[in-house]
């Protein structure tokens, strides 16, 4: 028997899976349901095709977590191929149709012609608790965002000199909002006891904030339509934002205490710009196994640091920034930059050089990135933290 491809097209309930031989006949194709039994048994009829199994699957995560937990238990190696690079080669295939039978045999058609797929490998527990915890961290700061923005909005209605007064992120105007959130309000309360009142729930320097909003207040004498209802919502919103940032910061304190559990931990944070979030989310998005990627360029091509080359015919040497890559990476990465700016010297001289070239911001920030990705590979690979002179031996 020869080696035997199989390409599965992942779903929420049901996946479909087809083998091919090296001439890319299909041996199978099978329609299994989400679950345990019927996942090992298409396992164990597949390898009765063949002495050798190479698996491809359309998802990493998610509906295909179960799937891929049994394939890697099984010593079965498991390539991962992106939705967009199916549905680009698909057309190259006969006919315009699409189903997932023809999505699961241009899997395994891939995952045998192609060398340069992703392989999957199972995560350390620290890493997959990193990825849950930090999956989670997105969601409540992208629900905190939109609150703010609701919360802005409503305030707007009824009272907008104090929404431009005020830094709605800061627990301190939120405090106030739970209390007092229109002109006439925080005029008949006068400025001393709206002191008072937020000196009690523990705001920092309550003075000024109430010396602010009594000056807003005393600029607008108007009570404006819907005011009664409109205030009653904006203390509703200043508690689930109060709320959500209690959350994250709990979050927080869980995704530090789960990060210093990784052997890179030291390795990783001694980078100037990473931090412990964003330390974190770069295990969350590589996995912490440098050795998939192979080489640092393949690191800062699958987060989108690196430029790719746009030639053709006698036009050479043009760039252009890449299109697929990690955006969670890419994220962490421009965001270490950013702040390796404001406290590393030798990352403020190279962002400096780079507009004094002519590069723009941006273009800048992410050169620097792409540089600081050698230098993050280098730590990981030598297991050593980050020093402004690398020592001699290997400064080279």
């Amino acid at each position: 028997m020869a080696a035997i491809w199989a390409g599965i097209d992942a779903g929420k309930v049901h996946h479909h899976c087809v083998a091919i031989d090296e001439s890319g006949q299909r041996l199978l194709s099978r329609r299994v349901a989400n679950d345990e039994p019927e996942l090992l048994e298409l396992l164990a009829n597949v390898l009765t095709l063949g002495e050798t199994v190479t698996w491809g699957i359309d998802l990493a995560d998610g509906g295909a977590a179960l799937a891929i937990a049994i394939l890697l238990h099984h010593d079965q190696p498991v390539h991962y191929i992106s939705g967009r690079a199916i549905h680009r080669a698909s057309e190259s295939y006969r006919g315009e149709g699409k189903t997932d039978a023809k999505d699961a045999a241009v899997i395994a058609d891939q995952v045998r012609i192609r060398r340069d797929l992703h392989p999957l490998r199972a995560d350390d527990d620290t890493v997959t608790d990193l990825k849950i915890l930090t999956g989670r961290r997105m969601d409540l700061v992208a629900d905190r965002t939109r609150t703010v923005n609701r919360l802005r909005a409503q305030l707007t209605g009824v009272f907008p000199g104090l929404e431009r007064a005020l830094d709605l992120t800061n627990t301190g105007p939120l405090t106030l909002l739970t209390g007092y959130q229109t002109p006439a309000a925080i005029r008949r309360i006068g400025v001393k006891r709206l002191e008072t009142w937020l000196r009690n729930r523990h705001v920092v320097r309550p003075d000024r904030l109430a010396g602010i909003a009594f000056q807003a207040a005393e600029r607008q004498h108007t009570s404006l339509p819907g005011e009664k209802l409109t205030a009653q919502l904006v203390h509703t919103l200043a508690k689930e934002v109060m709320g959500l940032n209690q959350q994250v910061a709990d979050l927080d304190k869980a995704i530090e205490a789960r990060f210093r559990d990784h052997h890179a931990f030291d390795v990783i944070t001694s980078m100037p710009g990473l931090g412990i979030i964003l330390g974190a989310e770069f295990l969350a998005a590589t996995g912490g196994d440098m050795t998939v990627f192979g080489t640092p360029d393949r690191l800062a091509g699958f987060g989108g640091v690196a430029p790719v080359p746009r030639d053709s015919g006698k036009i050479s040497g043009n760039l252009r920034r890449p299109q697929r890559y990690n955006r969670r990476l890419q994220r962490v990465f421009y965001i270490a930059a950013l702040f390796s700016i404001r406290h590393c010297d030798e990352s403020r001289q190279f962002y400096h050089r780079k507009r004094a070239e002519g590069k723009r911001h941006t273009q800048a920030v992410l050169a620097l990135a792409r540089r600081r990705v050698n230098v993050l590979w280098a730590l990981l690979r030598d297991g050593r933290c980050y020093e402004p002179v690398p020592p001699v031996g290997l400064a080279a």
